[in-house]
């Protein structure tokens, strides 16, 4: 089992760094180009959130990448307000919003998302994707 850990400045632009990284593990793993454009939006979905809604007074959040056997196991954590994630609604498909996509996005491109949260501490949002045995074409 090999770990990587970043550090990441609050800055929009070092999700791109997010992205170049768990695509090249994910490569390596022998995930399948379809798989690894969908852990591509999942980690700057969580990267987008941890930036837009920490309200962090810590100008940094972490992002850690565990590589297991037959899955890719990673999690952005941040040092923010947290919040209460039962209280997240679905997003209205049909409406006009905006934002408010991420969690869904990200809950819909992966095989398992947990998220812990708790109010002054931060949010951890780790995020699973099963290597499959039949790859796209």
């Amino acid at each position: 089992m090999d770990s990587i850990k970043l550090t990441l400045p609050t800055k929009p632009e070092y999700v791109s760094l997010a992205r170049l990284t768990i695509a090249s593990v994910a490569n390596t793993m022998g995930f399948s180009i379809g798989d690894v454009e969908d852990l591509k939006v999942a980690v700057s979905e969580a990267c987008t959130n941890a930036l837009t809604h920490s309200n962090n007074p810590d100008p940094s959040y972490d992002l850690t990448y565990v590589v297991e056997h037959q899955k890719l196991v990673f999690t952005v954590t941040d040092r923010g307000v947290g919040f209460e994630p039962e209280t997240v609604e679905m997003p209205d498909l049909n409406g006009k919003q905006l934002g408010g996509f991420g969690l869904f996005i990200i809950k819909s491109l992966m095989d398992r998302v947990e998220i812990i949260s708790e109010r002054g501490s931060g949010t951890s949002i780790t995020m699973i994707k099963n290597l499959s045995t039949a790859h796209e074409v």
